[in-house]
């Protein structure tokens, strides 16, 4: 038969297979007996060679002798090996040294089918019925170490085993709404920038904030004149159907402005010659006309500024072609006292407010300066490795120098007068080496204070009544107003929240747009609200409140600043943070005078996102 083709040296013929059977049957019966001498309950095909309690080729369980009913001996299936043992279907099940169905690890493991076990058991034990008394057991061992979590989505559970050590799993009682953690965040910081465009979005729609009705807008302006507030409640089922939450929005977003050319967009003022080419200017060659609107204008700002002393009015801005100036009242931003903030300055404008006797501080040169001071103390001590101490004195030392040209001070490489080439005498080169005359060495010293122009670390900072001062030397500054250009004769840009003498009410633009949005494979509709205009910081934080209830907490923003006013949420030098200051009748929400009165943490960045989420908010600069 070895000749012939096909056959295969491991074939057994049934009657060797039936001897086989049969000596494994005594030999199970022999090896796998208990002490008392009853028989076990061992497959009759497991080997005289194999360990007890192991069957390798069998795909059913082993059981023990005490949970077995009757007599007779599971067989073992001839056609079973390694390979055809695992099927997709099969369960499975965990078993102890003990019999029972446990989750765990260590034990032994065993599968099953369900038609060859019942089949292999014969009349020994049913399948089934062993099979539901494991699972039920199973449940009964695992049910006070297996407990119920949510899942990312919170609408589907997952059933895990519980770590005792790990903090994150636990109880369905400790993941009941009552024990949910409060917002992280209620408030974000405030941004003293001017925004130029503000873009909502959110899951729920946001059409409700546009199209107002007749009586809805007028309700909405009148509350604006007369500083009322109205409360909301925390949820808005329809904030469509919301009367009183669209009076409020519409009342959000008025300003005050002087001068109002309809014509033209008078904000914003740097680098917006394009915005104003090809416009009529009937005022750029007609001599009269511009000292009409700059008497006008006069008026106009000292209204103002009258308005800010009596704490009538919170803050304003003045917006130039060249820079931009934004006044606090007394107690915002963390200061005692009023301030006025200018950026970008020149050289020239800061000589000429000396020249005017006004005091000023450069605040981020003065931090540099204070932080290079602390940097060479650390050095003193020892405190900071040596490429540190190089790198970081190289870069103080920069706004150090500012500060130094600024105020004609002589020091480190600007005191290069005649007097300091003393040393070449004493080396007996003062005839070799050729020193430089005094135009160079003055210079080099402009050098340094013009290289700071135009730049974030110009900001001048001028508080008190100093204040007062400033306003002088701006109504009376020949250079405020542009003598060429597109721009020349306008006077700057008056913006505030508040009325003042010769100001027009104005209006930001809200539009809504619903669009899809892909997340994952799947398409959701996602609303927005694009808000256009000069947004001041108490508009931005009015909304953003009127947003929380109507959303039900979920929206986010993206907010576009002015360049050139990023850096207002610089904090001043010398201001004290002081909260008893009386700003109830500056015409602002309770809330918003509550979160300008605050220190600025910013400092000179601006918010770019604002994210709130389940009522908390989280945002970046």
């Amino acid at each position: 038969m070895s000749q012939q083709a096909g056959y295969s040296p491991s074939f057994k013929r049934p009657a060797e297979i039936m001897r086989m059977r049969r000596k494994r049957t005594r030999s199970d019966a022999s090896v796998f007996s208990s002490p008392s001498g009853q028989g076990s309950s061992c497959s009759p095909g497991q080997s005289d060679s194999s360990p007890a309690g192991v069957r390798p080729f069998s795909p059913g369980p082993l059981f023990n002798t005490q949970a077995r009913s009757g007599g007779g001996v599971k067989r073992r299936n001839p056609f079973a090996n390694i390979e055809n043992t695992y099927s997709p279907k099969k369960k499975l099940l965990i078993y102890n040294d003990d019999g029972n169905a446990e989750a765990g690890h260590g034990y032994k493991t065993m599968k099953w089918t369900g038609e060859e076990g019942e089949e292999e058991c014969g009349g020994v034990l049913s399948f089934r019925a062993k099979l539901a008394e494991a699972e039920n057991q199973e449940h009964q061992d695992s049910s006070s170490e297996k407990c119920l979590t949510f899942s990312e989505d919170d609408s589907l559970f997952e059933e895990e085993k519980e770590d005792v050590k790990s903090p994150l799993l636990k109880s369905p009682q400790a993941i009941a709404p009552a024990s949910i953690a409060p917002p992280v965040c209620t408030e974000y910081p405030a941004d003293w920038s001017l925004k130029t465009r503000l873009l909502f979005t959110s899951p729920l729609t946001l059409s409700w904030a546009e199209h107002p009705k007749a009586q809805e807008e007028a309700s909405g302006l009148s509350q604006h004149c007369r500083a009322q507030f109205g409360s909301l409640p925390h949820s808005l089922q329809d904030p469509r159907s919301c009367s009183e939450l669209r009076c409020a929005f519409q009342q959000s977003l008025v300003y005050w402005q002087h001068p109002s050319v309809p014509w033209i967009s008078l904000f914003p003022r740097i680098n917006a010659e394009r915005s104003f080419a090809g416009k009529s200017a009937p005022w750029a060659q007609d001599r009269a006309l511009q000292q009409s609107l700059m008497s006008e204008w006069s008026v106009s700002l000292s209204s103002l500024y009258s308005l800010l002393k009596a704490k009538l009015c919170p803050y304003f801005y003045l917006c130039s072609y060249q820079f931009t100036v934004l006044f606090r009242a007394a107690g915002l931003g963390g200061s005692s006292s009023i301030t006025a903030l200018i950026s970008p300055t020149t050289r020239g404008l800061r000589e000429a407010m000396k020249a005017e006797g006004i005091e000023f501080s450069l605040p981020l040169v003065e931090e540099r300066r204070k932080s290079r001071e602390q940097q060479s103390l650390a050095v003193h001590q020892g405190e900071e490795d040596e490429p540190e101490k190089v790198q970081d004195g190289s870069e103080l030392k920069e706004g150090a120098d500012y500060k130094a040209g600024d105020e004609g001070e002589n020091d480190g490489y600007n005191n290069d007068d005649d007097g300091s080439f003393s040393w070449l005498e004493e080396m007996g080169v003062q005839d070799k080496i050729k020193k430089p005359d005094s135009i160079s060495i003055q210079l080099r010293k402009e050098g340094q204070t013009v290289s700071l122009d135009h730049k974030p670390e110009s900001v001048v900072c001028v508080e008190g009544s100093h204040t007062f001062t400033l306003i002088n030397f701006l109504i009376n500054c020949k250079s405020l107003v542009a003598s060429a250009g597109s721009q020349a004769g306008l006077p700057p840009t008056l913006l505030a929240p508040g009325a003042f003498k010769g100001a027009t009410m104005h209006t930001l633009k809200a539009r809504s747009v619903n669009v899809k949005s892909q997340v994952g494979s799947t398409y959701q509709n996602i609303s927005s609200l694009e808000i256009t205009g000069p947004i001041l910081p108490s508009s931005l934080h009015t909304i953003t409140t009127l947003l929380r209830p109507a959303q039900k907490g979920n929206f986010s923003a993206a907010l576009y600043t002015h360049a050139p006013t990023a850096v207002m949420n610089t904090c001043s030098t010398t201001q004290q943070c002081t909260g008893g200051s009386d700003l109830s009748g500056c015409g602002l929400h309770p809330a918003s005078i509550e979160q300008l009165q605050q220190t600025s943490t910013l400092n000179k960045t601006a918010l770019t996102h604002i994210n709130m989420n389940n009522y908390s908010y989280t945002w970046k600069n």
